[in-house]
């Protein structure tokens, strides 16, 4: 068996050192140009040379969830690509949006500034009904972020294109634009995206559908830059419109430094880092899901497998 893993973005030894070790009588490698054919691609956001010349691949797997960067590329046909479906990322994302909801429920914001001007205040207590929490994307991340925010007794409501039944999460289902769609944003005062990015969610939220939440709505992206119309989003939060932002992900990142959000008082901007990749749990579930389709098993049985009509 043959492992190419291709990755630019990070230290590649320990992948393919971990991947070697998980398959010790494999011939695991990093891909360079001209490399001999593969069984297996192991991969984030490769060049298109890569698949150009790996053509006689039997799967291939992508060391994160979104897939956005590999739906770009023209993959060989017929053969499947699978993605990651926790792999430790979902507890991660479950503390970041938990962390971000009630950091601006409580107003601890408020409370870090005037603490940073020695100032002693007091602020009245808010009710959780009157700050429902809308999850945009029931995926394996959104059902995890769901059920957490709903043990902090906060309205929750999820929306996804296919009906989704989650403990403790009223769902809302239809394509963008429906009315399903609509009544999500109409029950939701803070919206968490944390959507795959397709051709239909590129700018989903934009000053139209943002301006459906309810009053004094926040925003919370842990998804995609390109989730987000940033001037929609400053516009309506200097308007009074919104209370503000948590964002995670952006159009250009690192962040370009002229940036508005960075120095926005009420947007709050972290570099990319609300659910890392852990190497070690990603490679064991990419060692399994290697190993069942080795053996047979029918890619349905696989979880991840991507739809590329849907892209994700």
């Amino acid at each position: 068996m043959r492992i190419s893993f291709c990755c630019f973005d990070t230290k590649p030894q320990p992948w393919v050192d971990g991947l070697q070790a998980a398959f010790p009588d494999a011939d695991v490698s990093l891909w360079a140009a001209g490399a001999e054919p593969a069984d297996y691609a192991v991969v984030w956001a490769p060049p298109q040379q890569f698949f150009d010349e790996q053509q006689q691949l039997k799967g291939i797997f992508n060391i994160g969830a979104g897939v956005d960067a590999l739906m770009k590329l023209k993959l060989p046909a017929g053969v499947p690509v699978v993605r990651l479906d926790d792999a430790g990322m979902s507890v991660q994302m479950a503390e970041y949006v938990c962390h971000a909801v009630i950091r601006h429920f409580r107003e601890l914001d408020v409370y870090e500034a005037d603490v940073a001007q020695g100032k002693w205040s007091y602020r009245a207590p808010r009710l959780r009904g009157e700050f429902p929490v809308g999850v945009m994307g029931l995926g394996v991340l959104g059902e995890r972020v769901g059920r957490a925010l709903a043990q902090f007794e906060f309205p929750v409501n999820g929306w996804s294109r296919s009906p989704k039944v989650v403990e403790g999460v009223q769902c809302f289902s239809g394509e963008v634009g429906s009315t399903g769609f609509q009544d999500f944003l109409a029950a939701s005062r803070i919206l968490v995206c944390l959507l795959p990015l397709t051709p239909d969610t590129v700018g989903i939220m934009n000053r139209d559908t943002l301006s459906r939440l309810q009053p004094g709505g926040y925003v919370i992206n842990v998804a995609r830059g390109t989730h987000l119309v940033d001037e929609d989003l400053l516009a309506l939060i200097d308007s009074g419109r919104l209370a503000g932002a948590t964002l995670d992900v952006f159009r250009t990142e690192p962040l370009p430094a002229g940036h508005a959000f960075w120095k926005h008082p009420k947007v709050t901007v972290t570099p990319h880092t609300s659910a890392r990749t852990l190497r070690e749990e990603s490679i064991a579930q990419i060692a399994g899901k290697i190993r069942s389709l080795a053996a047979g098993a029918p890619i349905s049985t696989l979880a991840g497998v991507v739809d590329p009509k849907k892209g994700y």
